[in-house]
């Protein structure tokens, strides 16, 4: 690793470090723009509840009432929609998903703007639930102030993933991430420490165990992020030998990444959503009792519900019977496994056996904060562990194999001039 970021520093890399920089810069104008509030608006200081996801994805500018309070959320909802009409739901959009990378182009313009959409309806809501004694006209101000501040980001993640390097709107995210990490930490520190709640040496054995168990979870994290079950692959190659290349087919533990935690809090969060609207007594304690997820009825569903569509979307991305049928077509086999329809079915058990696993693990992570704050001890914007160290090694790991590969191709490309010339 730390020869990679030598390379980086290399004079035949100037071009790499000037991508580098461009994505520096483009992340400190994000970073400053969650500090910029929206006239006439002022920090939220009630409890986020289920948008404290959305909080810590726009580097707390949603607290702050910022103009990049939304973030990226809404293009990210987009996305999952239209991945979920793809699937045989809009013929049309079924069409332009088997066009190859035209089609995408189109699939991709036609999420941003689905998602420059749901940024105004959000706007809205966010300025109706927060803002209850403006107007309607401020409330509409407020929505396009927000909706303007979420397609300047969506504008600035395409510039870093072409000029940058690469990833733009999840460097986005990671970002807003990592920027509310140091105000956490001091929280941590001067509840435990400095505010006189415990002795002062169980205070730093306190605060010691908690940086300890968040180290623990990062590294947890990476581990699991990287785990893959390899499937051995044979083709039928005759012109290499009798017994034909073998390969593998990696399956990861955790292949639906964060998407059932934010399918599962979008979900619970619906009826809060309603019941700013609605502003009735009953329905609003029925919501806070059964379907708050900091109580038990609601941590179960919220469980649950991670569960569900930790299967829901690993099966939409990872559908057996094409897996089995490519498989088919090219040739290719599992020894011990016929093909065809028993291909199909050893991939289905393979591939519940792993959301088993990577559900669990998300269902760890996302509970983690929820324990934390049943405990009481530590503010509410400290959270140990959770789905935003995920996403953070999760781009982190993905954004340094980029850089990885852009460099051992530049090295390819130098070694094979060099035989040419020799």
């Amino acid at each position: 690793m730390f020869a990679k970021f030598k390379q980086i520093f290399a004079s035949k890399n100037k071009d790499l470090r000037k991508r580098m920089l461009f994505t520096i810069a483009c992340l400190f104008v994000f970073i400053v723009g969650t500090t910029i509030v929206v006239p006439g608006a002022g920090n939220i200081t009630g409890n986020l509840g289920f948008l404290e996801l959305l909080n810590v994805m726009s580097g707390g500018a949603l607290r702050q009432f910022s103009i990049f309070a939304l973030g990226v959320s809404p293009y990210i909802t987009a996305s999952i929609v239209i991945q979920l009409l793809e699937m045989d739901i809009v013929p049309f959009l079924s069409e332009l998903a088997k066009q190859g990378h035209t089609g995408r182009q189109k699939l991709n313009q036609i999420t941003r703007y689905v998602g420059i959409a749901m940024a105004f309806v959000q706007g809205y809501a966010l300025a109706f639930a927060f803002l209850k004694d403006a107007g309607a006209v401020v409330h509409l101000q407020v929505a396009v102030i927000l909706t303007a501040g979420t397609a300047f980001l969506l504008w600035m993640g395409d510039q870093i993933t072409q000029k940058g390097i690469g990833n733009g709107v999840s460097l986005l995210i990671m970002a807003g991430i990592i920027a509310s990490l140091p105000q956490m930490f001091i929280d941590a520190f001067n509840t435990l420490i400095t505010a006189g709640t415990y002795e002062t040496w169980v205070g730093i054995g306190l605060f010691a165990a908690f940086v300890l168990v968040y180290i623990i979870i990062i590294v947890g994290i990476i581990f699991i992020e990287q785990a893959e079950r390899r499937i051995p692959i044979q083709y039928a190659n005759k012109s290499s030998s009798s017994f034909g290349k073998q390969t593998f087919m990696p399956i990861k533990i955790n292949s639906a990444g964060v998407i059932p935690v934010i399918f599962a809090s979008a979900l619970l969060g619906v009826p809060a959503t309603i019941a700013q609207f609605v502003n009735k007594t009953g329905f609003t304690n029925f919501v806070d009792k059964y379907l708050d997820y900091t109580t038990p009825v609601g941590f179960t569903l919220y469980v649950l519900l991670i569960f569900f569509f930790g299967y829901f979307y690993t099966f939409m991305q990872m559908k057996p019977e094409d897996l089995s049928k490519n498989l088919q077509d090219n040739g290719g086999y599992i020894p011990g496994v016929r093909p065809g329809k028993n291909t199909e079915i050893y991939f289905k058990q393979i591939i519940a056996r792993l959301t088993v696993s990577g559900s669990f693990f998300l269902v760890i992570l996302a509970a983690l904060p929820i324990a934390i704050s049943w405990i009481g001890v530590l503010p509410s914007n400290v959270t140990l562990g959770g789905t935003g160290v995920l996403i953070v090694v999760g781009v982190a790991i993905e954004t340094f194999k980029q850089i990885e590969s852009k460099l051992e191709s530049r090295d390819y490309k130098e070694t094979f001039r060099r035989r040419r010339r020799g």
